[in-house]
């Protein structure tokens, strides 16, 4: 009996039914809330929404397609995106008051220059009651250039400052490598122009103090000096106010990598008797110069480099091709320098004459019997250098040959035969000004000169894509981009090796870069084909 009881209690369930109340001002029946009125009537009483700004308007650069972000930054936002409904609830005024629940776009016509945004807030009421409403707030585009624009548009004979940069060299290597750095850290965001020439690039802007800080940029990515000067333009004498032109002549030290270089004694023995012929291996803040029988490396700042200056001996393009026959290394190795002994051939003579020399090398640990390598040919070549006729006279042996670096030739020549194409593209920019790349009507020796200046800087721009798949210190201060249509290229070689049976032959000795080092191609930057990245672009740098 007790466990019927019992089991009736555990299966009746009680129902509470909740009381209503009449709204104070229609009557209506509704349930308690603290201010005792329906969600009509608060509505009729209070707006959540008053405060809040329902039209605003939004700044837009039609050259680019950004926005305005008060006081001075353009962001980038698609339309309809994630960063366009933040910018815009951003500039909404009394939003604060309220509770923001949802937001999101209302669509308009692209070109009504409106954007309509629909918010869901919540706000507190009468004696705490919460309410909800929605509404909707138009913005007006308005058209408004951005000073990155503005500075495009400008005309470009409208400056106050130059800074012109000049290295006195036969090569471009050193300002492709210096377009890339200026990309990398945007150094030219205030530049208004700039205009490639003989020898260098001139940089202008639109004050003395935007001039300054892109040579203290260039301080500390390559060694220079420079010296600066001002022309009267106009002087008021009522007001006793001047206006000037201020250029900056900068000039970059004239030693570049592979350069073979006699040191003078001057300089030699403040650095432990270093040398005196050494190579220079590397080209940063400071010149890298390595002795090629101790691999001892020295660091060569500007202000040094300038108290007692030097010149090399012989450059990047007088390297000669040799064959290794045979290497044995003798022990002493500094960071990737190994150094060693090695027998070697000029590939001209391998074969006919087999004159072959016996020579030290720092790169015991790259080179195999077999290998190619590119250096200095001292037996054969003319020197001129009062430096090394001093260190001669006094019994100084000079080397025949001097090793620089490892030849990838022969893989690269298979690599193009089969069509292959490099995975990454750099940027560049676009600049003007170089009159004999693009001749109207070239006859007659000026169009066999421009045509050697265009296959020159073709070499130029080759070379110093081989030295960033060579050398991952500087690859690592360059931003290199993905190719899209590098799949598509490698499939079609694929299936085309696949139907003829070729391309079987292995290039793993050829460097090349990770993929993972590799940025994606974002939209909106200005990459150059994919021309550009094999070396081929004859574009020149900026505008």
């Amino acid at each position: 009996m007790a466990a019927g009881i019992q089991g009736i209690q555990a299966t009746f369930l009680p129902q509470h039914t909740q009381g209503q109340v009449l709204c104070c001002l229609c009557g209506m029946g509704i349930a308690p809330n603290p201010s005792n009125m329906c969600v009509n009537c608060i509505r009729s009483q209070v707006d959540i929404t008053e405060p809040i700004q329902k039209k605003a308007a939004v700044m837009w650069c039609k050259e680019c397609g950004r926005y305005l972000n008060p006081p001075r930054q353009w962001i980038v936002a698609q339309p309809e995106s994630k960063e366009l409904l933040t910018h815009c609830i951003k500039r909404l005024k009394g939003l604060s008051k309220v509770k923001l629940v949802d937001a999101g776009f209302i669509w308009t016509e692209p070109h009504s220059r409106r954007l309509k945004v629909k918010l869901t807030v919540q706000g507190e009421v009468l004696n705490g009651a919460i309410l909800q409403e929605s509404l909707v707030i138009e913005y007006i585009v308005e058209t408004h250039m951005c000073p990155d624009c503005a500075r495009v548009a400008a005309n470009p004979n409208v400056w106050n400052a130059c800074a012109q940069v000049r290295q006195h060299v036969p090569h471009k290597r050193t300002f492709f490598y210096l377009e890339q750095l200026i990309l990398k850290f945007n150094a030219d965001a205030q530049c208004l122009s700039m205009k490639e020439i003989h020898e260098g690039v001139d940089f202008y802007f639109s004050s003395k103090s935007h001039a300054l800080k892109f040579v203290d940029f260039l301080q500390t990515v390559v060694p220079v000096r420079f010296r600066h000067d001002k022309q009267l333009v106009s002087h008021n004498e009522h007001q006793s106010t001047y206006n000037y032109k201020y250029t900056f002549s900068v000039e970059i030290v004239p030693i570049c990598k592979d350069d073979l270089i006699c040191l003078p004694q001057r300089v030699s023995a403040p650095m432990g008797s270093l040398g005196p012929i050494v190579l220079c291996t590397r080209v940063t803040g400071a010149l890298h110069l390595l002795d090629l029988t101790t691999l001892r490396v020295a660091q060569v700042d500007a202000n040094s480099y300038w108290r007692a200056p030097y010149t090399p001996m012989l450059g990047s393009r007088q390297l000669v091709e040799f064959v290794v026959l045979d290497i044995e290394l003798l022990g002493p190795t500094h960071g990737k320098h190994a150094l060693a002994e090695a027998q070697v051939v000029r590939a001209s003579d391998f074969g006919s004459n087999d004159r072959t020399f016996f020579v030290k090398t720092h790169l015991g640990q790259l080179l195999h019997p077999g290998d190619t390598a590119l250096g200095y040919d001292l037996s054969t070549a003319n020197l001129v250098d009062p430096e090394l006729e001093r260190c001669v006279d006094k019994g100084m042996p000079l080397p025949d040959v001097v090793l620089v670096r490892k030849s990838y030739e022969e893989a690269r020549r298979r690599q193009k035969k089969r069509g292959a194409k490099r995975a990454w593209k750099l940027k560049r920019i676009n600049q003007a000004g170089v009159e004999d790349e693009t001749p109207s009507e070239p006859s007659g020796p000026g169009k066999q000169r421009r045509r050697d200046d265009g296959g020159q800087r073709h070499d130029d721009m080759e070379r110093f894509l081989q030295e960033l798949e060579e050398d991952p210190e500087m690859r690592a201060k360059v931003a290199l981009y993905k190719d899209g249509k590098y799949a598509a290229a490698m499939e079609q070689i694929a299936n085309r090796n696949a139907m003829t049976e070729d391309g079987n032959e292995d290039d793993e000795d050829l460097p090349e870069v990770p993929l993972d080092e590799l940025l994606d191609d974002m939209a909106g930057l200005q990459l150059e084909d994919s021309e550009t990245a094999d070396g081929m672009s004859e574009a020149p740098m900026a505008e």
